[in-house]
């Protein structure tokens, strides 16, 4: 199925809207691009970058007339915010988001939006520790995977036509249920920046000399934690928030695996470390020729940014 879009909504134009909007304008398939945030300040720079042809902050005004509509804001809204809109959208649009929580989003749209039906719950796993209209860039998407989560009576057709627009632009797509999403992502997004906020707020409280010593001599394992925990405050809150049980299940895996390795380094357990660090390896290997080790791609020349 071909994709194209004579008015597309973005309700919210932060990095991942922002990137869409320039991916799917460099590929010629799309019309109109309307923006909304909430901050006119936002609105006035996505405008400037390119990201939007015309922007407002009214949810309503903004899927007015629209065939498509993405949700990007964050979890904890996103339930209002479909609420808003909903006076103002079309019958036949379809409306999705890219959130990296699913259950909660597609419980809080559904209940919001008049045709449920019409929306198909999504997560493209694409992404850097940059938020907001300068951080787009059009390549975002390319060769990474997207999920979809339709659940019961939601309309194939809707389903088809999100999933062309992510192909589009470069993803591989996925179907799984909202909770077998909510489930791996603890494990593969969720579970990692809990950590990288928690080692990098442990350096945080470290008393002054020994913590400019860190900033003096951090290694690229560190460096790594900081960029993972430089990622946007409120996103993560919500993320946390609204997927609780499973990011619970897999820290409490991990608390268990950290004591275990606690105890190997305190009886100089050698044998149980090498053996870890082999299986991790072998992970690392794996995520490696899945595709999925992820670099930043130079800044987009589509968007000209003064």
């Amino acid at each position: 199925m071909s994709f194209e879009s004579g008015r597309l909504a973005l309700i919210g134009t932060g990095l991942i809207n922002g990137s869409l909007a320039l991916a799917l304008k460099r590929a010629g398939a799309v019309g109109e691009v309307v923006g909304c945030a909430r901050h006119r300040a936002t609105l006035e720079r996505a405008s400037t970058l390119g990201l939007c042809d015309r922007t407002t902050p009214d949810p309503a005004a903004a899927v007015a007339g629209a065939d498509l509509v993405v949700l990007g804001t964050p979890p904890g809204a996103i339930g209002e915010v479909a609420a808003r809109l909903a006076p103002g959208l079309d019958e036949a649009a379809v409306v999705t988001d890219v959130g990296s929580v699913k259950r909660a989003v597609v419980d809080a749209v559904g209940a919001a939006l008049p045709r449920s039906q019409r929306f198909v719950g999504g997560h493209p796993v694409a992404g850097t520790e940059h938020s907001g209209p300068d951080a787009a860039f059009a390549s975002l998407f390319e060769q990474r995977r997207c999920i979809l989560t339709p659940v019961a009576g939601t309309d194939p057709a809707a389903v088809a036509r999100v999933r062309a627009m992510w192909e589009l632009v470069g993803s591989t797509v996925d179907e799984m249920t909202p909770d077998h999403h909510d489930r791996i992502l603890a494990v593969t997004s969720h579970l990692p920046h809990l950590i990288a906020y928690t080692i990098v707020g442990t350096v945080a409280d470290l008393e002054e000399q020994a913590r400019a010593e860190v900033f003096k001599y951090a290694a690229g394992g560190f460096t790594d934690f900081t960029r993972i925990a430089a990622s946007e405050p409120v996103m993560w809150r919500d993320v946390f928030l609204n997927n609780k049980e499973a990011t619970l299940e897999m820290l409490g895996r991990f608390t268990e695996d950290l004591i275990a390795l606690q105890r190997a380094i305190r009886w100089d357990q050698g044998e149980v470390l090498e053996d870890l660090f082999t299986r991790t390896r072998a992970i690392r290997r794996g995520v490696v020729e899945a595709g999925q080790a992820y670099v930043r791609q130079p800044e987009d020349p589509l968007a000209a940014k003064p």
